[in-house]
């Protein structure tokens, strides 16, 4: 009867998935389709969500509106998705173009519009059906490199509108234009002991397993010994043809003597869902090594579709006199198939040491709510913070508060707040809850709650309260004060922060507001002279930028057009 609910259950899923329309979408590319990044892949703090498409290294290609639809929302952003585009089609899906250049000449004349009524270079808007229509085709805007983007593409993605749930492109179709033949590689394989009785291979500590290719291509394991609980994790990659670049795997199926165990598909995921990843992965492994190893097994439940319809939690008991045969098989979604085979046995002899349980200052029960308070510094921690129970190790010396770290994943926030009544007021409003990294000071946003100094964090490590007072530097304009500069299109400036980083700008020329856009990964502010801001003759212009703790800096120069 489980059997057959699993089986019906699968189906469904199955069944849904293939419901998708697979001709409705055309390419957002007029090129050959390469992709550098698929849909669910393994990114720091969260899943990937759509597909990057590779632009030959090139900026400015035409970007098209794959279906009919209208332009729902526009988002313009420094970090994130840069210049975004968000198109709402009437099958009941959205698409979205991120990391753009500029967009197409009628939406950038409204985005202009906007921001110069707005003051703003960063803006978001959301719009009415009949304001933007587009059909299938029309070119809406030009790949770039804007945002958090690590280099020129096109980001794109398919969203159910109403839930707003992201699916993966390739399933309406765009697999179709996409070459692979390349089988998924599975790198290692680590086995787990999921207790503190149990022991794998006469330890009691993860172990990675010995991997060797069969005459059929398959791979094989060294044998597991165990006497209890365990649990296996996979670090695997998939490659497209002629490209090299190590993509996200689509789909992880386990079985355990033939018959399905643990499996996950990337097909839909909600952006709520996205955090969990540091609990779905082996945390510590990928901090310490910056290995990415997808556990099979669920110690603690958690809210991650992706796994939710797996009816067992992943992990073995492996009882005396029987044997098992672990097979676990990666796909990609153009259904190349690598697999690993794991034979398993129950040994009870193989104990050879205790397992020495890590103790800390305080134990922390993941569903609790905690408060300490360490001389000048409290820590709160509200329930669920963490996905498991473990032992906190923290003090306080010289103002420095330092959280041991051990590398639990975070599942929300905690908040870490300071005693900031000794400062004088000046001091108090240019003060930060900073993250020390060595000889490095990253700014974390703080806000005052009474004579305390408060910062939600997600991360282990040491903490001290630092006052900027050092405003931001601009420099290297590209022209000289008092030339003529008619043969250039732009004018730009360089600027940058020390401390708690650059939060504001603005521009002026002869008294009147200018657009400048700002790229923080080549620290510079550019204004277009097309926007026709500018009169021939002299020109003066100033620009001001602020940090986050209000320090300004402004710069005035002139210049002849």
């Amino acid at each position: 009867m489980k059997k057959r609910l699993y089986i019906l259950i699968l189906f469904a899923t199955t069944l849904v998935f293939a419901q998708y329309p697979k001709d409705y979408f055309r390419s957002p590319l007029d090129i050959p389709l390469n992709v550098s990044g698929t849909f669910g892949e393994l990114r720091t703090n969260h899943f990937h969500s759509g597909l990057d498409i590779r632009t030959n290294e090139q900026e400015g290609l035409p970007v098209y509106a794959t279906a009919d639809g209208y332009v729902a929302r526009i988002k313009v952003s420094v970090f994130g998705y840069g210049k975004a585009l968000y198109i709402i089609h009437p099958n009941g899906y959205t698409t979205v173009y991120a990391h753009l250049q500029r967009y197409a000449d009628k939406i950038e004349e409204y985005v202009k519009k906007l921001q110069y009524a707005q003051k703003k270079y960063e803006i978001e808007t959301y719009l009415t059906p009949e304001v933007l229509q587009l059909k299938s085709g029309d070119i809406i805007a030009y790949t770039g490199n804007t945002g958090g983007s690590a280099g020129p593409h096109l980001h794109y993605e398919i969203r159910d509108t109403q839930s707003e749930k992201i699916i993966n492109p390739m399933a309406f179709g765009l697999n179709k234009l996409i070459k692979d033949d390349k089988k998924p590689e599975i790198q290692s394989v680590i086995v787990y002991p999921l207790n503190d009785s149990t022991f794998v291979n006469k330890g009691n500590t993860p172990i990675a397993l010995t991997l060797l290719r069969q005459p059929d291509g398959t791979l094989l394991a060294n044998k597991v010994s165990t006497n209890g609980t365990i649990g296996f994790a996979l670090n695997s990659y998939d490659l497209l043809t002629n490209f090299y670049n190590k993509n996200g795997i689509y789909k992880v199926q386990a079985f355990l003597n033939g018959a399905p165990y643990f499996n996950y598909t990337f097909d839909t995921f909600s952006f709520d869902e996205s955090k969990h990843i540091n609990y779905f992965l082996d945390f510590k492994k990928f901090k310490q090594l910056k290995q990415r190893f997808q556990k099979l097994f669920i110690k603690e439940p958690y809210p991650l579709s992706l796994i939710q319809h797996n009816r067992k939690n992943g992990s073995i008991q492996v009882q005396p006199k029987t044997a098992y045969v672990y097979r676990i098989e990666v796909s990609d979604y153009h259904e190349n198939k690598s697999i690993v085979t794991i034979p398993i046995e129950y040994k009870q002899d193989i104990i050879s040491s205790t397992k020495k349980i890590s103790q800390g200052k305080y134990f922390v029960k993941a569903k609790n709510e905690y408060n300490f308070e360490l001389g000048q510094t409290t820590i709160y921690l509200p329930p669920n913070t963490f996905y498991e129970n473990f032992y906190l190790n923290a003090d306080e010396k010289d103002g420095i508060l330092n959280l041991e770290n051990n590398f639990e994943a975070f599942q929300g926030n905690m908040s870490v707040s300071f005693d900031i009544s000794k400062l004088t007021p000046e001091e108090q409003k240019k003060a930060f809850v900073a993250s020390l990294n060595g000889y490095i000071i990253d700014y974390n946003s703080s806000y005052r709650r009474g004579d305390a100094l408060v910062a939600k964090v997600k991360s282990f490590g040491k903490y001290k309260v630092v006052l900027d007072s050092v405003p931001p530097r601009i420099y290297n304009p590209n022209f000289v004060e008092g030339s003529t500069i008619s043969k250039l299109s732009t004018l730009s400036v360089s600027i940058v922060d020390a401390l708690s980083g650059i939060d504001s700008f603005n521009a002026y020329v002869n008294g009147e507001w200018i657009l400048m856009e700002y790229d923080y990964k080549t620290k510079k502010l550019t204004y277009n002279f097309a926007d026709g801001k500018v009169k021939p003759g002299t020109n003066e212009i100033k620009i001001i930028v602020s940090d986050k703790l209000n320090n300004s800096t402004t710069f005035t120069s002139n210049f002849i057009y």
